[in-house]
């Protein structure tokens, strides 16, 4: 079955992609869609990609980009159909159309280049002081620009930093990220939500990827690495308020077990595995210290999963940012991961999700 048959509206099978532009479906270009991919990460813009042949007519006009309904700047939500529901996997905006006329006009194609609602906080160069009244907080920053652009919170955000009075020489997203980035914090939009806070160990693990599963395997291979060589904690240096002596602050996890073991660096009887963070232009020690737990954090999910998802079979759109069951690596490598990136793909052979999963301990803890 091509990519035609699974998305022509009247015969709909599970796995259909279907395509929104400014609300309305693209039926009619459906039958020149010939490929989707679309990106999703954790903690960088999602970007999405259409590839259309394109044909010319008696009149000299082409079939794709002369019918005005694929132009920069409209709104485009893409969705992965499972017989009778549907499920988001991406929404965001038309960046780039480009329109590829080759030597064989039979071969001209337009693609269309896709971001996340990231793009639009991406226009306006902002100079404001933040705190200059009162002091501030990173949660109270988030939610005045979310508001600003019209955006809804998928959850409170979290509080962030304190006592804050910082000047904003960028654009949104920018600032934005450069405070995510201050509090070890994800920042990603999904679904008409922006998300700004902790990683999400303790959410509720999404259907779970079955390996080696006999009729239930929807997982058509699965690789995973254990690096030991990952450092335990992170630390850095704090100037002395008086004298010469100088202050090493270090810090370990907080992240809640994904198993029943914990993964660490090990080596009993070697000197502690701990890394060193610079001070990265900043020298007050309440940031120092969540850039220092949003590393070591970082490091603790040592164990990293990478494999492809049968879309069809598994029947859910993978979602980055929380957790996932994963049933049949074992009892050292079974249990719950966390999604970091998931790359979709509609094309002629059908819907795959290439996923990458991360995890901080051993031991499988699935019921």
């Amino acid at each position: 079955m091509g990519l035609l048959d699974l998305i022509t509206p009247a015969l709909r099978a599970p796995a259909d992609c279907v395509i929104r532009v400014d609300d309305q479906e693209i039926a009619e270009l459906y039958p020149f869609l010939r490929e989707v991919t679309a990106e999703c990460s954790r903690d960088e813009a999602s970007t999405a990609r259409l590839v259309f042949e394109t044909q010319r007519d008696e009149h000299g006009r082409w079939t794709v980009q002369d019918r005005g309904i694929l132009t920069p700047w409209k709104q485009i939500v893409i969705e992965a159909a499972f017989g009778q529901h549907t499920e988001e996997l991406f929404r965001g905006f038309i960046r780039v159309i480009l329109a590829d006329y080759p030597n064989e006009s039979g071969a001209a194609t337009v693609t269309v280049e896709c971001q996340d609602a990231s793009l639009a906080l991406d226009r306006e160069h902002v100079r404001h002081a933040w705190g200059i009244d009162a002091p501030t907080t990173d949660g109270e920053i988030v939610t005045e620009i979310a508001s600003r652009h019209n955006l809804t919170l998928a959850t409170k955000p979290g509080s962030g930093l304190s006592n804050l009075t910082l000047y904003q020489n960028s654009t949104d997203i920018r600032f934005l990220r450069a405070r995510a980035a201050a509090n070890g914090y994800e920042l990603y939009f999904r679904a008409g939500d922006m998300y700004f806070g902790p990683m999400q160990l303790d959410a509720h693990p999404q259907p779970t990827i079955m390996v080696y599963a006999g009729l239930d395997t929807n997982c058509l291979s699965l690789s995973v690495t254990s690096d030991g060589h990952l450092p335990n904690k992170v630390a850095f240096d704090l100037s002395p308020a008086a004298g010469t002596e100088i202050t090493r602050k270090e810090i370990g996890p907080d992240l809640v077990s994904l198993g029943t073991e914990p993964a660490d660096a090990g080596g009993e009887g070697l000197k502690d595995f701990t890394w060193l963070l610079s001070r990265e232009g900043s020298f007050d020690e309440d940031e120092l210290t969540a850039r220092a737990q949003g590393r070591v954090n970082e490091f603790a999910l040592r164990v990293r999963a990478n494999g492809e998802l049968d879309g069809t079979l598994y029947g859910h759109v993978l979602l980055p940012g929380l957790p996932v069951a994963v049933d049949g690596p074992g009892d050292w490598l079974g249990g719950v991961y966390y999604v970091d990136r998931v790359s979709h793909r509609f094309d002629l052979d059908g819907y795959r999700q290439q996923i990458r999963l991360l995890r901080n301990a051993y031991g499988d803890n699935l019921d």
